[in-house]
């Protein structure tokens, strides 16, 4: 028989899938795929309810409810002071990574390149080369994850089409600086390129970090497209509701992307969407003041153990070095030890690089409820207490075979 896709075959199944399926069979702390383990705002939760019996379950307009666009083009204003035209340039997609591949296929032809960001989400990678785009890596490393502006300018050349930007960022917990995103917005207008802009932590910053959207730089409002979360932004991340806000002259394209990918999103959780933007300043900041303090609890409990907790500016993770731990074994080993025998369950950072990656990273989810928390930090703990003496009461080395 003939070969199907190779690009697909050769493109494994997400590691957070793995490791999720991995944390069930051990009934380990899920502390790998970033979800929240409580519901969202209980308003929002009702408006869908509500909206399901309301006589408008049927095919909704393809690039979303008007209610849910006007929402998106307000809150557009309200937050960044954007402009946005809620008719032409604003896309609803059945979540984010959605609304990632629908703006990429916008955009590329065959042979574009496409400057890419490592550490990166894992869908990034597969999709530029579905696309038959070629991606151009730019690689930051830790512990403090700045931009090597000398490597980004190389990676621009005349075949660039894009730059793919996450910011906040995950899994680094990186904001991009003002004068980082100056940088690249300079590189974008030299090159003649686009920019598609994952910006799904928008409302999750913290310590006075605050997000600064690439599309309300001088100059870049046609150039880039914008993607927004309603899973992230309301913990509601089963609903998979997305937001891409883009220039008119690309939003047709956007659309008919979103067209031939699942051509709509259930019309209820738009309408509740809706209402979940419109939610007064207090909501926003409770949320963003909520999760800081789960990180720094996390992140203390962590530190606590001996490992190396690097900075988390934004998003749902923190990064830790696992490295003083004594634990002899790359990335992949030390997840799947702690899930099967500590049974707290973490995802490997080289996960998120296309080669070789920083070997002694895991990347810890604080999105759940604080005893969740603490109770991981106490197995891991215990594990790495007991683990850390052999019989006769002196410290050995862990490995990762077992």
């Amino acid at each position: 028989m003939k070969t199907p896709n190779t690009l697909l075959a050769a493109t494994g199944t997400t590691i957070f899938t793995v490791m999720s399926a991995l944390a069930a069979e051990h009934r380990s702390i899920n502390l790998g795929q970033g979800f929240p383990d409580t519901d969202g705002p209980e308003d929002v939760l009702r408006a869908a309810a509500d909206a399901l019996f309301d006589g408008r379950n049927q095919y909704p307009p393809m690039t979303g409810v008007p209610e849910l666009r006007q929402a998106v083009a307000a809150a557009n204003a309200r937050f960044y002071g954007l402009t946005v035209d809620p008719a032409s340039e604003v896309v609803v997609t059945s979540g984010a990574t959605e609304a990632i591949t629908a703006c990429l296929m916008a955009l590329l032809d065959p042979g574009d390149e496409v400057v890419l960001i490592e550490p990166l989400y894992d869908t990034y990678l597969p999709v530029v080369r579905l696309l038959g785009a070629v991606p151009k890596l730019v690689r930051l490393t830790p512990p403090r994850w700045e931009l090597p502006r000398a490597a980004l300018a190389a990676a621009f050349g005349p075949r660039t089409k894009a730059l793919l930007l996450n910011t906040p960022m995950n899994p680094t917990g990186k904001v991009f600086t003002a004068a980082e995103l100056a940088f690249i917005a300079e590189l974008l207008q030299k090159n003649d390129a686009y920019a598609v802009c994952d910006e799904v932590y928008e409302h999750l910053t913290y310590d006075g970090w605050r997000h600064i959207p690439l599309m309300t730089l001088p100059g870049l409002r046609e150039r880039c497209l914008r993607i927004g979360s309603a899973g992230k932004t309301f913990s509601l991340t089963g609903w998979k509701v997305g937001y891409a806000t883009v220039p008119a002259a690309l939003g047709p394209l956007v659309a008919k992307a979103h067209q031939n990918l699942t051509f709509t999103t259930p019309p209820n959780l738009q309408r509740a969407v809706a209402v979940g933007l419109a939610k007064d300043d207090a909501y926003f900041a409770g949320l963003a003041a909520d999760l800081a303090a789960r990180r720094d609890r996390l992140s203390a409990g962590l530190a606590a153990l001996g490992m190396g907790v690097l900075p988390t500016m934004g998003s749902y993770f923190v990064t830790a070095d696992y490295a003083p731990l004594g634990f002899d074994g790359d990335d992949v080993a030390f997840c799947r030890h702690i899930t099967e025998h500590a049974g707290v369950t973490a995802i490997p950072l080289s996960a998120f690089y296309a080669t070789e990656a920083p070997r002694h990273h895991a990347r810890f989810a604080f999105c759940k409820r604080p005893e969740v928390l603490d109770e991981a930090v106490a197995r891991l703990a215990r594990h790495f207490g007991a683990a850390s003496q052999d019989a006769s009461g002196r410290g050995r080395a862990l490995t990762g075979t077992g």
